[in-house]
């Protein structure tokens, strides 16, 4: 049998308008750091996805994108948290790029250490600056297969602008890990 899929519809679960206040600033990295949590933490207690959460903040704190896991959701291994908020928010400014002219800088902000894929991704996207919770060895517990990230994946991003910021709420994001370790939610990619 042959399918031709002609669209490839990437969607929000119903539930992130009543975590999300996309009217709020988020002046501190910690600030923006506990909504990716949030946001990990809601997608494994509502069972519609794995326990990785996104955003894509202006530098002021606007709030532009959110991401959370759907691969199995929406049976797509490329939709880790980080890819659902890059392609959200680039549809948001109508842009391939989030360093487009006339935009300000974007900075990604995630619940847990991006992957080789998301990693590589944070390169094209355009943002300026990456902030993430649980460390690698946090999601390796897990099972998780996180691919090649070396250090010199990260000098390679900071060499090209890319500032790095590792740890932020580290012990609240590994919780997120925890639960969902404790729920016996599927391991993906393993």
């Amino acid at each position: 049998m042959t399918s031709h899929v002609r669209d490839v519809c990437i969607d929000y679960p119903d539930w992130v308008d009543e975590v999300v206040d996309w009217h709020r600033t988020y002046p501190a990295d910690d600030d923006r750091m506990r909504l990716a949590i949030a946001l990990s933490r809601e997608n494994v207690d509502r069972d519609t996805g794995g326990p990785f959460g996104a955003a894509i903040f202006q530098r002021n704190g606007r709030l532009l994108a959110v991401g959370m896991n759907s691969v199995v959701r929406l049976n797509n291994c490329t939709l880790h948290g980080e890819m659902v908020a890059f392609m959200m928010a680039q549809r948001a400014v109508g842009s391939y790029t989030l360093k487009a002219p006339g935009l300000p800088e974007h900075e990604l902000v995630t619940s847990c250490e991006p992957c080789a894929m998301c990693l590589g991704a944070t390169l094209w996207s355009g943002v300026k600056r990456v902030v993430y919770g649980a460390l690698r060895e946090d999601a390796s517990r897990l099972s998780f297969e996180e691919g090649p990230v070396f250090p010199e994946s990260y000098a390679y991003l900071e060499d090209r602008g890319i500032e790095i910021v590792r740890g932020v709420l580290r012990a609240e994001a590994t919780t997120v890990l925890e639960r969902y370790r404790a729920k016996r939610g599927p391991i993906y990619n393993g």
